[in-house]
């Protein structure tokens, strides 16, 4: 008698083993798999199953039952694969490892830029994030799939902050940082050209930044940031460079050429920008 309930029990831990080995032993690229607010273990193991990630659905509800781990599963969109057994995918649910994607922001992304690269990622309302333009800091960012997006804004407004954290930060300043972003490439270019800009500011002449075209029939810096600038910019903003220049342009391969007067400056563009 004992014999036969020692072959049973190891006969059933072997079917339970097989049955909840990995579907697929060949290579196979990881899928993302959403579990949805509400959903319970029956909807998750049916979803699984259709979905091929697993032999058997109801082994899988079964299986998180029994270990008391069904009400832990959590919300969320996860990277699975049938190579994984089924106890390594309750684990990973159970555990809230959801799917995370590496997302760079370059310097000078406009909010309309970040909103193409987050959409697939989470759910992305490109006007929420125009209100928060100038000040989502570009950076190199790791984001878990549906996270809210309100929680993407201040991830990204904490490093500005962490970022620029003793700088005298001004709204005039991070609008003037944005156009020195998408204006210019290098540093000191930078620089010299803040000092240019606030000193036509101060005369009362137009900027005329080809970045903006706002600033050919207005005096003054536009009321918002055009784009999301880096830390060169945003320092260069704030510690402009005097120079006795009041022009520059830029040549198709990115140098930027300053000028004292207007001749020597349509000079430079008879020459660089034919």
């Amino acid at each position: 008698m004992k014999k036969r309930t020692i072959l049973l029990i190891t006969l059933i831990g072997f079917l339970a083993l097989m049955v909840g080995a990995p579907k697929s032993l060949a290579p196979q690229k990881e899928a993302l798999f959403t579990i949805n607010k509400g959903e319970g273990s029956k909807d998750i193991a049916l979803n699984l199953e259709k979905e091929g990630m697993v032999w058997w659905g109801q082994l899988f509800r079964a299986y998180v039952l029994t270990r008391g781990t069904a009400n832990n599963i959590q919300a969320g969109t996860y990277r699975i694969s049938p190579r994984m057994s089924l106890f390594t995918i309750a684990e990973k649910f159970a555990s809230g490892d959801v799917a995370k994607e590496i997302v760079t922001i370059p310097e000078g992304f406009t909010s309309g830029q970040i909103h193409q690269k987050l959409k697939n990622i989470i759910a992305s309302d490109q006007a929420i994030l125009a209100r928060e333009e100038g000040y989502l800091f570009p950076d190199t960012y790791v984001i878990p799939y549906g996270l809210e997006l309100n929680k993407v804004i201040e991830l990204m407004k904490d490093n500005f902050n962490q970022k620029t954290a003793g700088l005298k930060i001004t709204p005039q300043a991070m609008v003037m940082a944005s156009i020195l972003e998408k204006e210019l490439k290098i540093k000191e270019d930078k620089e010299i050209a803040s000092g240019l800009l606030w000193k036509r500011i101060r005369v009362g002449m137009p900027l005329q930044v080809d970045a903006f075209m706002w600033t050919y029939q207005n005096r003054g810096l536009p009321e918002f940031p055009i784009a999301n600038p880096g830390l060169d910019s945003i320092k260069a903003a704030l510690s402009p460079k005097d120079s006795p220049y009041w022009y520059y342009l830029s040549t198709p391969e990115g140098k930027t050429i300053f000028s004292k007067t207007l001749e020597e400056h349509n000079i430079a563009k008879a020459k660089y920008l034919k």
